[in-house]
């Protein structure tokens, strides 16, 4: 029986704890004690790892970390899986209650729009985690890959699956810096002197770099079959990242490769019947569950078992310990804020929906929508097109594919709830949005009114299930399961499309690959003609809502329809040279990834005002802006390089078209142990 791998809470030596927080001092400021050396350690890296210990406490705090990009709370919010979203055309931030809620984009992101200063509760993005936090991953990578060499005892093959697993985790960061922020430095050292005279090196230089490191890493990490250990760095996890760079470096052949391995060759199957655990959605009597195998495979605790054939490779989340268990709560941050004060009304002006323990008198299990929802705030919430027009194909909406499907419980729509409050005469009646005069009855339908894909965020909270006296359920909390999935198979499917699009859009199994995953789902529409770019990003939103970081695959996606030339589906072309360095909000021009957040998304950009119920805000207006493709180098980043110079990006304060960048990622090595 093979082990649920845990990676536990930081083990490294004191050295690194000191790098990683400032050893690379453009991340920002450092305060004095961390360039005191420690005598113990610090001169003598070599001894700190001359075992194989060493290496798996670094390799450790590489996993864990990979994991508090999708987990980590950020104070109860889950603030970097967020800021990916709303970044696309799936989402935008909805907590209006924080004054610096993010959604003027085109106005409000600046270089020091998120210094890491602001009050977390108080913002609706995590943009310092995504450069702070993932250099900080990138030097953990650094260092076993720089010092695994000196381990003795230790053969040629188990070094290079120790290398080629930190080539995976430093691939994995750049390739969401170069897609997040653009031209970025490279930092491929732990270095004993902090260095202070960066340069960015091109996007496409770290693309190459990447992409050979992957390369190694397909070959020496070993299949999942041949480890003992669930939730490490496998080969299908290596060939999977390696498609993407390929797709990004306009090898789409190589790209193709990959995927028919992963998807022919690699011993790895799309799940298409029910699996595993039932588990019937925390309170049936309320919202009950048709067992499907959509609802299954988003289970947790069926996400690593052997009978998930899909998973190529998961992130284990589970248990009481705390060293290893990250919360996950995506109840209480992506569901509706309907509890609370008259936020929804019946149609006789009572309070709709009221939030009863099961130790109240008032309670009703039919009526238990805190335990089968959970208590949304709705920190993010999604646009209309990912809630409705998204799903439609050959002009119907397809209520039977199964990850849209209400009528077996997979998704939820608000008005399928009913009154519960009995003091209404409406009592078990359905709400609705409207009174019989037409008149609004929910106070804010940004944040209290929205269609939920419930079969994807919905986590049990064992904690509160315990508690007869709860009534505020969030998700996975202080123990329980909440593995998620880092890659399955059905990706593959969805790159392999994409890879044969660039290579020949005419080919006509690409609706193949796009319909094993609609087949999968018992859609009653099926792709039949040629398929555009769109149809597999739309494809893609269907099938990987919270798993795809979305704002990074728009994005790289830009970049592979600049450099093919292929159209996208609105027969719009870019060009390689200004698809990414183009300013303003008018809706010609910009990159892919702005022709879809502002088409598809709907929301950015509309011209209307939204007028809300707050405590904070009290009007909001959607904004993006062509620059916002990549987001502004940080002001303390560019400050703490302070002899030498990071270039800013396309249109934000301090952009200069002559800061000097590495062309080669060669030159960007070659450098590294140089300082002023």
């Amino acid at each position: 029986m093979k082990k649920i791998y845990k990676n536990k809470k930081n083990t490294l030596p004191t050295w690194a704890r000191a790098a990683a927080a400032c050893g690379v001092l453009f991340l920002g400021s450092c305060s004095e004690e961390f360039l005191k050396p420690d005598p113990l350690s610090f001169y003598e890296p070599a001894a700190t790892f001359s075992t194989e210990s060493g290496l798996m406490s670094a390799m450790a705090i590489c996993d864990r970390h990979l994991k508090l990009y999708y987990a980590h709370p950020d104070h109860n919010e889950v603030l970097m899986m967020g800021t990916e979203y709303i970044f696309s055309d799936m989402m935008v931030a909805s907590a209006t209650d924080k004054k610096s809620m993010l959604c003027d984009v085109a106005n409000m992101l600046t270089p020091t729009t998120d210094d890491q200063t602001l009050n977390d509760l108080d913002r609706t993005n995590s943009l310092w985690y995504f450069w702070q936090e993932t250099y900080k991953g990138i030097l953990y990578a650094n260092t076993i890959i720089q010092f695994v060499d000196e381990v003795e005892d230790l053969d040629e093959a188990i070094k290079n699956t120790y290398k080629g697993r930190a080539y995976f985790h430093r691939a994995f960061r750049y390739m969401a810096l170069v897609f997040q922020y653009g031209d970025v430095p490279l930092v491929t050292k732990v270095l004993a002197v902090p260095k202070q005279n960066y340069r960015s090196t091109k996007r496409d230089a770290i693309l190459d770099m990447i992409t050979a490191d992957m390369e190694k890493a397909v070959e020496w990490v070993p299949d999942q079959k041949d480890m003992n250990m669930i939730g490490m760095v496998n080969k299908g996890a290596c060939r999977m990242l390696l498609a993407k760079c390929y797709l990004a470096t306009g090898e789409y052949a190589k790209a193709k490769e990959q995927t028919d391995i992963l998807i022919d060759q690699s011993g790895y199957a799309l799940v298409k019947s029910n699996f595993g655990t039932f588990n019937d959605g925390g309170e049936p009597r309320t919202w009950p569950i048709e067992r499907n195998v959509i609802w299954d495979l988003h289970r947790p605790e069926n996400k690593l078992i052997a009978a998930n054939t899909e998973v190529i490779m998961g992130l284990p989340n589970r248990g009481a310990d705390a060293e290893s268990f990250v919360k996950m709560i995506t109840m209480r941050v992506l569901y509706p804020f309907y509890f609370d004060n008259d936020y929804v009304k019946a149609k006789d002006g009572k309070r709709a929906l009221m939030n009863y323990a099961r130790n109240n008198t008032k309670y009703d299990p039919k009526y238990d929508y805190a335990r089968a929802f959970g208590r949304g705030v709705a920190t993010f919430r999604p646009t209309y097109w990912s809630t409705h027009s998204l799903w439609a194909l050959n002009g119907t909406e397809d209520n039977d594919d199964l990850r849209h499907n209400a009528s077996v419980g997979n998704w939820v729509c608000m008005d399928s709830l009913r009154v519960n409050n009995k003091d209404s005469k409406h009592f078990g009646e359905y709400i609705a949005l409207f009174d019989d005069k037409g008149e609004l009855l929910c106070t804010d339908t940004l944040r209290r009114w929205y269609d939920v894909p419930h079969y994807k965020l919905y986590l049990e909270d064992v904690v509160k299930e315990a508690q007869l006296s709860a009534n505020d359920f969030r998700g996975a909390t202080n123990g329980g399961i909440a593995d998620w999935y880092q890659y399955r198979l059905a990706e593959a499917y969805l790159l392999r499309a994409e890879a044969k699009f660039y290579l020949n859009p005419s080919d006509p199994t690409i609706k193949d690959d796009l319909n094993e995953l609609r087949s999968r789902a018992q859609c009653s529409q099926l792709y039949t003609g040629a398929v555009t770019i769109g149809d597999i990003m739309n494809e893609r939103a269907r099938e990987l809502y919270w798993e795809e970081w979305r704002n990074v695959e728009l994005t790289r996606v830009s970049l592979c329809l600049a450099r093919s030339g292929k159209p996208d589906e609105w027969g719009n072309t870019y060009s390689l040279s200004d698809f990414d360095k183009q300013t303003g909000t008018d809706k010609e021009g910009g990159s892919y990834w702005y022709q879809r957040v502002v088409r598809c998304g709907g929301m950015y950009n509309s011209g209307v005002t939204i007028s809300i119920s707050s405590t904070g805000l009290t009007s909001v207006s959607y904004t993006m802006d062509k620059k916002n493709i990549y987001w502004p180098i940080p002001y303390a980043a560019i400050t703490a390089n302070s002899k030498g110079a990071l270039a800013q990006n396309v249109g934000y304060d301090g952009y200069d078209p002559a800061t000097p960048k590495w062309e080669t990622w060669q030159e960007a090595v070659a450098d590294e142990e140089k300082t002023e």
